[in-house]
C-alpha cells in the first residue's frame, strides 16, 4: 500500500527547528499522532511531518495510542480504520471521549457508507488512501486554524525566526519591521543561508523578469535590510564580488 502513496515532501526552508516563541505563549508545535500499523506508511508520515515542522509520535495500535494519550497529548490524530485489535471507528469514539484533537481518518475504502460512519463515530476528516502529501499537509494545517487557532509555528534558522503565516521576522529576539519586498529578501536569503546568491537569481525571484527600474534597487534594498539588521559592518548579508549576496549565520 506504500507504493501506492504519492510521495512530494514540501518545505520551502532547509529543515528548520520549530519551536515555541517563549516570548509569545500562543505559538506552539503542533502534535500529530499517526495510528497505522503499516511500518511504511508510518515512517513516511513520520520523516515527512517532522520536516515540516510538526513534533510527531506513531501507534502500531488503537490500544497503544489510547495508552499514550496523556503523554502526546496530540493536536492531530491520523488513524487508520483497519488496525489489528480494535478498529479504527472504535478508536475514534474512544478517542473522541479522551481528547479534542482533530481526528482525520485514512483508508483504502472510497465510499460514503464508510465516510458517514467514520464522521458519525467523530473523526473531523476523511482521507482515502492512496493519498498525496500536500493534500493531508493542507487538511492537518486546515484542521489546526480551525480547532486550535492559538497554534503557530515558527521556523527557527540560526539567530533568525520566520512566522510565514504573519508574515514575520525576528533576528535575535526582536521583530524587524520589514516591508513586502524586505521580506521577500530575507525569505529568499533564509532557503538556502551560506549560499551566494547572484545579482539575478534575486531580482528574478523578488521583482520578476520584466521588472524595468532603477539599476541598483536591490543595493537599495539590501542597505534597507542591513541597517535593520545593524549590519553595518556587513558580516551578516555579505557582497561576494562579481557574484551577488549571501547570508552568514556565524
Amino acid at each position: 500500500m506504500g507504493s501506492d502513496l504519492r510521495i512530494t515532501i514540501p518545505g520551502r526552508f532547509p529543515k528548520p527547528e520549530v519551536r515555541t516563541n517563549q516570548a509569545d505563549n500562543a505559538s506552539r508545535v503542533g502534535r500529530i499522532l499517526v495510528v497505522d500499523d503499516e511500518q511504511g506508511i508510518s515512517d513516511f508520515l513520520l520523516f515527512g511531518l517532522r520536516d515540516e515542522g510538526f513534533e510527531v509520535y506513531t501507534a502500531g495500535s488503537g490500544e497503544e495510542a489510547l495508552a499514550h494519550l496523556e503523554e502526546y497529548k496530540p493536536h492531530v490524530v491520523l488513524l487508520d480504520v483497519m488496525l489489528p485489535g480494535m478498529d479504527g471507528y472504535e478508536v475514534c469514539r474512544l478517542l473522541r471521549e479522551r481528547s479534542r484533537a482533530a481526528i482525520i481518518m485514512l483508508t483504502a475504502r472510497d465510499d460514503v457508507e464508510e465516510r458517514v460512519k467514520g464522521l458519525v463515530t467523530g473523526a473531523d476528516d476523511y482521507v482515502v488512501k492512496p493519498f498525496s502529501f500536500d493534500e493531508l499537509k493542507a487538511r492537518i494545517d486546515a484542521r489546526l486554524r480551525t480547532q486550535f487557532p492559538e497554534l503557530r509555528a515558527v521556523a527557527r534558522i540560526g539567530k533568525f525566526e520566520v512566522d510565514q503565516e504573519q508574515h514575520l521576522v525576528r533576528y535575535e529576539g526582536a521583530a524587524l519591521s520589514l516591508s513586502r519586498t524586505e521580506f521577500a529578501l530575507m525569505e529568499m536569503f533564509l532557503e538556502c543561508p551560506g549560499v551566494a546568491l547572484t545579482r539575478e537569481q534575486i531580482m528574478s525571484r523578488v521583482w520578476g523578469d520584466q521588472f524595468s527600474g532603477e539599476d541598483n534597487i536591490l543595493e537599495v534594498y539590501i542597505r534597507y535590510i542591513r541597517n535593520k539588521l545593524h549590519d553595518h559592518k556587513r558580516t551578516l548579508i555579505r557582497t561576494v564580488r562579481g557574484v551577488g549576496y549571501r547570508l552568514d549565520l556565524n
